[in-house]
């Protein structure tokens, strides 16, 4: 049966909303008039990015408990109580025949709406370990998809989908493109790359790593792909010494993360849900510096499940600044180990994600 209008819910990330996307591409994809509604959260960054991707968004007054004593805290009961009853509207007008739910604020009230009113529903974890409430939603969801094995101790077996994340098409022809990228960012074909990439708006942790080490780097005969992030940019440009701009190139963002990524001999990286789906696609040497600032500390959790299979480098946050550049020195200076971490990081990856979740929506409609 065609999927003929469907909603999906969440976001708060990029981890979140660009494996949604990805969904609602597929779909579109195999069911050209099919009505697809996004239900994020007000004020958060799905409610600008999933309308530039073409797509329909409404956005519910939902936000998270802070850690620290906020007036946002007092007003959560009330934006959770409004938020359900917003979702139970817009569920029943739109009346989709399945809704999905990828993680972040919004998930939450949709899909418990969705199950009330008896519209099935499918969860997408991303994550090596479940945040409560999609723990909470499995128990009424048709199906669940998710990226990593041993789910069962969270979710019913009988759910699970081992479907591996949706990533941005980006990453499909890396190999062919390395010609390109060396010209692209003006590097020496002699030497060796390492890319870092603390995401979009950067990591402090590993901009400081980096910056700590400049002059082991220029003395290590390697160059150095360094997205730092728009807010610490200028920071970085008041301490940056001319004489380093051979060795190391920063950027506030990197549009072309395929040459970006075609360029890289060893791949420095956080480990949120997406970039590790992407960094198995890759397949090269990755060293991952888990943020220590997300909920329920899903980043090391996901480091950890490559780490198990010997498929990437763990080094702590907390370690970084003194560690991470000579470990990425020294695994560049080991070939056998830069062999062996690809060819386990390969051997993780799920290249057809997004199609195997879309034949889970058509088989639950």
């Amino acid at each position: 049966m065609s999927i003929q209008r469907v909603i999906i819910s969440g976001g708060g990330t990029g981890g979140h909303i660009f494996p949604a996307v990805a969904i609602a591409d597929e779909i579109k994809r195999r069911n050209p008039s099919v009505s697809i509604l996004f239900v994020g959260a007000v004020g958060k960054m799905e409610m600008e990015k999933v309308p530039q991707a073409g797509y329909e968004i409404v956005g519910l007054p939902i936000a998270g408990f802070q850690r620290k004593l906020t007036l946002s805290n007092f007003l959560l009961p009330f934006k959770i109580l409004n938020s359900l009853w917003k979702a139970r509207s817009i569920v029943k007008n739109f009346k989709p025949q399945l809704v999905i739910g990828v993680g972040g604020y919004a998930s939450g009230p949709t899909l418990q709406m969705a199950n009330m009113l008896r519209i099935p529903t499918l969860i997408q974890e991303q994550n090596s370990f479940p945040g409560k409430t999609n723990q909470l939603l499995a128990k009424k969801a048709a199906k669940i998809c998710t990226a990593y094995s041993g789910m069962d101790q969270f979710f019913p077996t009988s759910k699970i989908i081992q479907t591996g994340n949706p990533v941005r098409n980006l990453v499909s022809k890396h190999a062919e493109l390395l010609t390109e990228a060396q010209a692209f960012f003006h590097l020496d074909s002699s030497k060796k790359t390492i890319l870092v990439i603390g995401g979009s708006l950067g990591a402090r942790t590993l901009n400081e790593s980096v910056l700590n080490h400049i002059q082991t780097l220029a003395a290590s005969n390697v160059q150095v792909i360094w997205q730092c992030g728009k807010n610490y940019l200028s920071q970085i440009e008041e301490q940056f010494e001319d004489s380093w701009k051979s060795t190391v190139q920063v950027h506030a963002f990197i549009q072309r993360m395929d040459l970006a990524y075609a360029a890289a001999d060893v791949i420095i990286s956080r480990a949120g849900a997406l970039s590790v789906s992407e960094l198995t696609l890759i397949g090269k040497p990755c060293i991952l510096v888990p943020s220590p600032n997300v909920a329920e500390d899903h980043q090391t959790k996901n480091a950890m499940a490559l780490v198990k299979q010997d498929a990437a480098v763990l080094v702590t946050d907390v370690q970084s600044k003194e560690t991470l550049v000579p470990t990425a020195i020294e695994l560049l200076n080991n070939p056998a180990s830069c062999e062996q971490l690809a060819k386990s990081i390969r051997l993780l990856a799920k290249p057809n994600a997004c199609m195997e979740i879309v034949d889970a929506c058509e088989s639950i409609i």
